[in-house]
């Protein structure tokens, strides 16, 4: 029978270089579980580690109203349980674990914390991924026609794609449209980005117009063979110029025959999932769990 035996540690309780480790042997491991990066992006961060940190849960959380949440932090696609060897019975334990102070659950788990649970009900979310170890012109049969018509008007208009642009040109143009991101989640990834450089472990890419004006942005950030598409920006005068189909093409042209799996983070918004389809990207299924234990007064709030 197998041992569990599980323990709840503050952030400043973990054995990091222990963590992550277990991140790295992990088969189900992501970049957005390591600890510097939750350090960079969550408010605050605690886990549950299994024995010697043979698998842990990160739990990011807040505090509002004198009360304890659970959430997830912006730039953080998916979390939940990482180990070598995980199964509902685990999922489930791991989840009985989470101390009863944390009265409000809104989180994602990941895509091998996916099963069917007896005490706890989770629900399925959307991402596109798209294997990249093809030759570029095969990835390139498998778009859509209209992603390769747009590509081919961006090059009629004069636009070019740029690799290592700066993080403030990103940060401007991820600004200036509407996501889940505010100006504060946007100054921490800058303070994440030169951590992830010294890793090798992003790269930026902008595709700009004829007159030189940034279009379209994104940072690509890289660990377990998967490269995440984060912190996209798309001014509007790029949406008639085909500038993001141009970039994320620009990205598959360059990292095409490699072992490396093209997340795009999402998406249960249809537009953007009819978009990252276009490129030939498959579904993912992960899974995420809601649960509400605050006090009756209070409840409605989040309802």
């Amino acid at each position: 029978m197998r041992n569990l035996e599980l323990y709840y540690k503050t952030r400043h309780e973990i054995d990091v270089a222990k963590w992550d480790r277990c991140i790295d042997e992990s088969r189900n491991g992501l970049i957005y579980a390591y600890a510097f990066y939750l350090d960079a992006l969550a408010d605050n961060w605690d886990a549950l580690v299994l024995n010697d940190y043979e698998a842990v849960m990160p739990l990011p959380w807040k505090r509002k109203y004198g009360l304890y949440y659970l959430y997830q932090p912006a730039l953080i696609a998916q979390l939940g349980i990482f180990g070598k060897e995980i199964d509902a019975a685990l999922v489930e334990s791991f989840l009985a674990a989470i101390p009863t102070r944390f009265r409000l659950w809104e989180f994602p788990l990941n895509q091998q914390n996916r099963f069917e649970l007896k005490r706890f009900q989770l629900f399925d979310r959307s991402n596109y991924v798209l294997p990249l170890n093809q030759t570029y012109e095969i990835l390139n049969k498998n778009y859509r026609e209209n992603t390769r018509r747009n590509i081919k008007k961006s090059v009629q208009f004069g636009c070019y794609s740029m690799r290592d642009i700066p993080v403030d040109d990103i940060i401007s143009l991820a600004e200036e449209q509407p996501n889940n991101a505010s100006k504060r989640d946007l100054q921490r990834f800058k303070h994440l980005f030169p951590l992830l450089q010294r890793r090798s472990a992003i790269r930026s890419y902008g595709v700009f117009s004829k007159q030189n004006q940034l279009l379209a942005s994104c940072a690509f950030t890289f660990s377990h063979n998967r490269a995440y598409y984060i912190l996209v920006g798309n001014h509007p005068n790029g949406r008639t110029l085909g500038a993001s189909h141009a970039l994320i093409d620009a990205f598959i042209r360059d990292h095409s025959d490699e072992d490396l799996l093209l997340d795009f983070e999402g998406s249960d918004v249809r537009n953007l999932a009819f978009f990252y389809s276009s490129f030939g990207a498959s579904e993912e299924r992960y899974s995420a769990i809601r649960l509400n234990k605050l006090p009756w007064y209070i409840k409605w709030m989040k309802n």
